[in-house]
């Protein structure tokens, strides 16, 4: 009996295949680093800004890619099968966003107090006027470029002093104008130049004039 006549034999007997179709998932071990995407199948996908530097591991099927941390899914992306790909979640691209908007303020934070102390007192009281933290901060390294770290803790200190005005760095401006009125020093000039001018600026560095000095001695050997 040949293969085929007993296919024919056992047909009868044998079930139907179901009508869906089983996908057999296929599970990988990634690691992420210094950026949050796991790369899978010569694609990125995104992941939180959290599991960066985590070993996690992504379930893939025809459709869809799912990345967990053991058993709880921490995303999910519709599967490419480009090359080279980046599949983002926006979710993931505005919490990390927003988490360097947040260490960018904190930093600018830190360096102001440690540049001015008095700083800190008057960004508690501002924000406890329901103020803005960011625009003050902002206000207060602008203050501190233009008028120097002494003067603007002298200013703060004399805003703080006082019970009319709300602690702001509107309120802190006017306090160092009058001190320059006081000293009949001449108003600051504010010149905003784009960043790519500044970034051209560069010290300029004399030249040494004894090289003229030689040139001229030999012109006076010749003549």
């Amino acid at each position: 009996m040949t293969v085929r006549q007993a296919f024919a034999l056992e047909q009868p007997y044998l079930l139907p295949l179901p009508d869906t179709s089983f996908e057999w998932p296929a599970q990988i071990a990634v690691s992420i680093g210094k950026t949050p995407y796991a790369r899978f199948d010569l694609n990125d996908y995104s992941v939180p800004h959290a599991y960066v530097r985590c070993s996690l591991s992504i379930v893939a099927t025809q459709k869809e890619v799912r990345v967990l941390d053991g058993a709880k899914v921490v995303a999910c992306h519709v599967r490419s099968y480009d090359k080279g790909a980046q599949v983002e979640d926006a979710a993931h691209i505005k919490a990390l966003v927003d988490e360097k908007r947040a260490a960018r303020r904190h930093s600018a934070t830190d360096r102001l107090a440690a540049a001015v102390p008095a700083s800190t007192a008057l960004l508690e009281r501002a924000a406890q006027n329901g103020h803005s933290l960011h625009s003050a901060v902002i206000g207060l390294n602008r203050l501190l470029q233009h008028y120097g770290a002494s003067e603007l803790q002298a200013g703060i200190l004399e805003v703080l002093a006082l019970e009319g005005p709300s602690p702001h760095p509107n309120a802190v401006q006017l306090i160092l104008e009058r001190r320059r009125e006081r000293r009949r020093q001449p108003p600051l000039l504010h010149v905003a130049l784009p960043r790519h001018v500044q970034d051209k600026d560069s010290p300029v560095r004399p030249a040494r004039l004894d090289l003229y000095d030689q040139l001229k001695e030999t012109s006076d050997d010749k003549s």
